[in-house]
């Protein structure tokens, strides 16, 4: 096996006494190894780590497994799953110095720190994940379409135009004030949308739709609290519309963990989504701005790595 660390350098902005660190502690991981075989490269800039990846495959002998480790935040881990997924002899693994790793967090509370660990990551096992896809697009947690995806894109421009520090002290505010301002928005908080599930029609009026595959969200559970990556199935949650302060209200519970009464969830393998205007599509820590949708779930279409024998929960409904 060939380990390739792809470091995300804005992760680690202001802090290079960190990088320096991860690089030291692979160093001294591999020097102890009989024959070591890794690399270590640093993506530039967005989508630099998909072509470092295909280089990397290109050099590697015949029948060698890659392990991609993405070293940083959801970009970088977005970007090599984009350069892995559905590919042989690849494995990746989630190295966590972002602000959160929501995937990560269905492996419990706390575990982010035994995936910063070189010796644990490098001798860990690899589980059969399953990706959504989007055309060439592939997502490995979720993608919202609605009200959250406007409200994401909206905090994430803000913040691209602060300093780290600024953005903390504010985040929470712009949050909530993006929230309130976005649920009196029809446009995004009562949208028609042609919708599609399995060949079953579902069109309506919706506040959000959030296509899981696994259920956490900005480091919290959210209402498709069952959704696990190996069942080969998507999680959908369709929230219908309502007045403005009962939409404020079933985006709380959602985001809580909890099924709200104006809320349908279903389990599929593709849905369809279609609505007039183009709206913002958040697709992991991606956006992208259309009117059409089509995504469906790749089973086992990535080996993820788990450290210390971690497992996903267990499916309650398998589609195999």
């Amino acid at each position: 096996m060939k380990h390739v660390f792809v470091f995300d350098p804005k992760a680690f902005y202001g802090q290079q006494w960190k990088m320096d660190n991860i690089l030291d502690n692979i160093g001294q991981f591999f020097r102890t190894q009989e024959s070591p075989d890794f690399s270590i490269q640093f993506s530039r800039y967005r989508r630099n780590a998909m072509s470092i990846i295909q280089d990397e495959a290109e050099k590697a002998e015949s029948g060698v497994v890659l392990r991609i480790y993405a070293v940083g935040g959801e970009e970088i881990l977005y970007d090599c799953l984009n350069a892995t997924a559905h590919f042989p002899n690849m494995q990746l693994a989630a190295v966590p110095f972002g602000e959160s790793c929501d995937f990560l967090k269905i492996f419990g509370d706390g575990k982010e720190d035994e995936f910063r660990d070189i010796p644990s990551l490098v001798q860990a096992e690899a589980l059969p994940t399953d990706v959504i896809r989007w055309g060439v697009n592939y997502a490995l947690n979720s993608c919202y379409i609605g009200m959250n995806s406007a409200i994401s894109k909206k905090i994430k421009d803000l913040r691209a135009g602060m300093n780290k520090s600024s953005f903390i002290a504010f985040s929470k505010l712009s949050s909530f004030i993006n929230t309130f301002i976005t649920a009196f928005d029809k446009n995004f908080a009562a949208r028609e949308y042609s919708v599609t599930i399995d060949d079953i029609d579902y069109s309506g009026h919706y506040s959000l739709i959030h296509v899981a595959n696994s259920p956490y969200f900005a480091g919290k559970i959210t209402g498709v609290s069952g959704a696990t990556p190996d069942d080969g199935l998507l999680d959908i949650a369709l929230i219908k519309s309502s007045h403005p302060l009962g939409t404020l209200f079933s985006m709380g519970r959602y985001a809580s963990g909890k099924k709200p009464k104006n809320c349908v969830i279903v389990q599929g393998k593709s849905i369809s989504i279609h609505s007039a205007e183009q709206t913002w599509i958040q697709l992991d820590d991606e956006y992208i701005r259309d009117n059409s949708v089509i995504l469906s779930v790749i089973p086992h279409a990535i080996q993820m790595a788990a450290v210390n024998n971690l497992t996903y929960p267990i499916a309650s409904i398998s589609a195999f």
